[in-house]
């Protein structure tokens, strides 16, 4: 069954919610960040390796044997918040057509420095599966290191019935990130750009943040002369930033594509504690009763749009 958003009743105007239970991410070190050649000599056997990208990029270029998922797949696409976690059955619908199976090495990766592959690591936390390996820079590192590549469509493996219990323990709601707000443990990170948070660009109806969030743009997480690998002392970067380990860390984006990224990273670093708020700005930003920290609505109207998320 799709579970059902935590969306708390309104009084009024004015948004109000009722205390829930702590929600406590397991503290999982196992996950991995591999290099191209590393992967290129590694036992294949048990491997399930997915490229997360567009059907026409895929055609043109992989890596051999890599099976597709579309960015379509994880989302559930209805508006206004289009990337929110899809419903239990399509996941596994999804899992279905990639035979999947608990026991399987699987190793994610895309085109673009981490977003969408971040997005697939947060999908199989959610099911459960808490021990998947990215490759670095994804399809940039592999070419540049002058592996083989394949060409042509997706192609069909076995399928058999998968069966998911979804763990929510990533997921943060509106419920979540309006308690986060007011708590020194907790810290709220938009990794938009900073002309969306402060309001100057938006693609929902409303522009700014959430009050007391912090700024770290997903660009700074990847190093484009480096093949989109990520970037080198994030633990640092994130520091400098209000990101910290000791934390409970909300990530967002518009549609929790580019938080993908910072989930990702926040994991790989052992951080024990990250959720991503599925919803994002796009829901945020469209309701009329969330607080919001921006410009005034005159400003937001001549602004330009944000770049697609």
């Amino acid at each position: 069954m799709p579970h059902a958003p935590l969306v708390p009743p309104r009084t009024g105007s004015r948004l109000r919610w009722a205390p829930a239970r702590t929600r406590t991410v397991t503290n999982i070190t196992n996950v991995a960040i591999i290099e191209p050649e590393e992967l290129h000599q590694a036992d294949a056997k048990n491997r399930l390796l997915l490229h997360i990208g567009g059907a026409a990029n895929y055609a043109r270029a992989h890596l051999p044997d890599a099976v597709l998922v579309e960015p379509w797949e994880l989302v559930d696409g209805a508006p206004p918040a289009s990337g929110r976690l899809p419903s239990r059955e399509r996941l596994e619908a999804l899992f279905d057509r990639l035979g999947y199976a608990p026991d399987l090495d699987i190793v994610v990766y895309d085109d673009e420095g981490g977003g969408w592959a971040g997005r697939m690591a947060w999908t199989l936390d959610i099911i459960g599966y808490e021990r998947w390996t990215y490759l670095n820079g994804g399809i940039h590192s592999w070419r540049a290191a002058g592996l083989p590549m394949e060409t042509g469509n997706a192609r069909s493996l076995t399928s058999h019935e998968v069966s998911l219990s979804l763990n929510l323990a990533p997921v943060a709601e509106i419920g979540d990130v309006l308690r986060a707000m007011d708590d020194p443990q907790q810290t709220i990170w938009d990794v938009r750009s900073r002309e969306e948070f402060q309001g100057l660009k938006s693609e929902s109806r409303r522009a700014g943040h959430i009050p007391t969030a912090v700024n770290l743009d997903w660009m700074a997480l990847k190093d484009p002369d480096r093949q989109l690998r990520l970037s080198e002392n994030l633990r640092a970067l994130l520091a400098d930033h209000g990101v910290t380990s000791d934390k409970h860390i909300i990530t967002h984006c518009q549609t929790h594509h580019r938080s993908g990224l910072s989930y990702m990273v926040a994991r790989l670093l052992g951080f024990p504690n990250i959720r991503a708020y599925h919803g994002s700005w796009a829901e945020w930003g469209n309701r009329d009763d969330t607080p919001v920290a921006g410009p005034t609505p005159e400003a937001c109207q001549k602004a330009p749009a944000a770049d697609p998320d």
